[in-house]
């Protein structure tokens, strides 16, 4: 009797591995079927619309990434859109912000309260003196009226004459007190890191971020969009069809709102540091510090597409923070001529997903929110298939 219990000991705990490995073989298959039918999807509806190139990018889990180009580089004589294909991210550049502020006041850099003027005395003169803090820049919640002279971004003049101009503009409220969109303000950034460490914004997101990522097509700028004849261009749309437009510098001038350039595949790698899975470059304090609630977005509550799902939305440093059915989302959205991008981390379901085009068109609105209800759909249904598999 003795020499039969060791026996049915294995055959219980190899059925139950059998068993487990069915649930997980199972669960995996709906997920790559999740990916493919979006995927379908997907094209079915850039074809639809006639846009040029894509690039999308979807992981679950820290080994399980979908990385994927369509269509071409540009209308005419372009070339297949690939995973190490560059796009403009736009405003999704200020996720990098974000993180890198993150970990520099993690390691003591700098402090998320300290005043502005520490860094850059002329504000010490103005009507801010010491009130507006470092936390402001990054949380649109500086008090300037939104986007302010995001207009002299669009000119021929400088960075940092722009920023002589913004000197003088009346908040319209205290700093932390109303929710007002920037980019000449958010900028400020990169004058707050150099100040502090003596390093610029571009080489501390290149060496510190990019590099040890192993984010090989990421960069910052014009001239490193250009570097070869991988990069898609941007497109607009004219009456009747879409046109190549002329590549434009004027947003680079603000390289942590909208500098950044990258890859699907970067994309991929962006979205797995989000969810964790590089905790020697960006660790769980500095991620929880980059999506904590800085300021009430109210206005999100009444976005078209995601009005019926948003209950509440915040903006915390350089991430945009959601109540989206019940899930906690971060999110960015980027727009600059000729591009469009969306960003999503779920972070409780270890899912991110990245969708770029390079065509101005709000189709994209429609592609993420398709995405995410079919991603939280599966994660619910495995949640329940988990439980009712459970002993009673």
């Amino acid at each position: 009797m003795k020499t039969q219990v060791p026996f049915i000991y294995s055959f219980l705990l190899l059925a139950c591995l059998a068993l487990f490995q069915t649930h997980v073989y199972a669960r995996d298959q709906q997920w790559h079927e999740l990916i493919s039918d979006y995927n379908q999807h997907l094209e079915h509806k850039l074809k639809s619309k006639g846009i040029p190139g894509a690039a999308l990018s979807i992981v679950n889990g820290p080994d399980d990434s979908y990385v994927q180009g369509f269509g071409v580089t540009k209308i005419n004589k372009g070339q297949a859109v690939n995973a190490h294909t560059r796009f403009r991210l736009a405003s999704v550049s200020k996720t990098f912000a974000g993180s890198l502020t993150a970990k520099l006041t993690s390691e003591g850099k700098f402090s998320l309260d300290d005043p502005v003027s520490k860094f850059i005395p002329a504000f010490a003169s103005t009507g801010y003196k010491n009130h507006l803090k470092v936390f402001h820049l990054l949380s649109h919640s500086s008090g300037l009226v939104p986007n302010a002279y995001d207009n002299l971004i669009e000119s021929r003049m400088s960075y940092p004459d722009i920023v002589e101009k913004l000197l003088s503009v009346k908040p319209i409220c205290q700093p932390g007190q109303c929710y007002g969109y920037q980019n000449v303000m958010f900028s400020l950034i990169d004058e707050v890191i150099k100040a502090s460490t003596k390093m610029d914004y571009s080489r501390w997101l290149n060496e510190f971020i990019f590099s040890p990522l192993n984010m090989n097509d990421a960069s910052l700028g014009y001239a490193a969009m250009i570097k070869d004849n991988n990069y898609a261009y941007p497109h607009v749309r004219g009456r009747k069809r879409w046109h190549t437009a002329r590549l434009k510098r004027n947003y680079y001038k603000v390289l942590p709102a909208a500098g950044v350039n990258a890859s699907a595949s970067d994309m991929a790698v962006w979205l797995k540091a989000q969810l964790g899975y590089y905790p020697t470059v960006l660790s769980s304090d500095e991620l929880a510090t980059q999506t904590r609630p800085y300021t009430h977005t109210k206005k999100e509550l009444r976005r078209r597409v995601w009005k019926k799902h948003l209950t509440e939305a915040y903006y915390g440093l350089g991430w945009r923070v959601y109540d989206y059915d019940n899930e906690t989302l971060y999110y960015h959205s980027g727009w600059v001529q000729g591009y469009r991008s969306d960003l999503v981390v779920i972070p409780h379901l270890n899912i991110g997903f990245s969708l770029i085009l390079n065509a101005e068109t709000g189709v994209i609105n429609e592609l993420t929110t398709e995405f995410i209800d079919r991603a939280l759909a599966y994660k619910r249904a495995q949640q329940v298939a988990a439980h009712n598999t459970k002993p009673q």
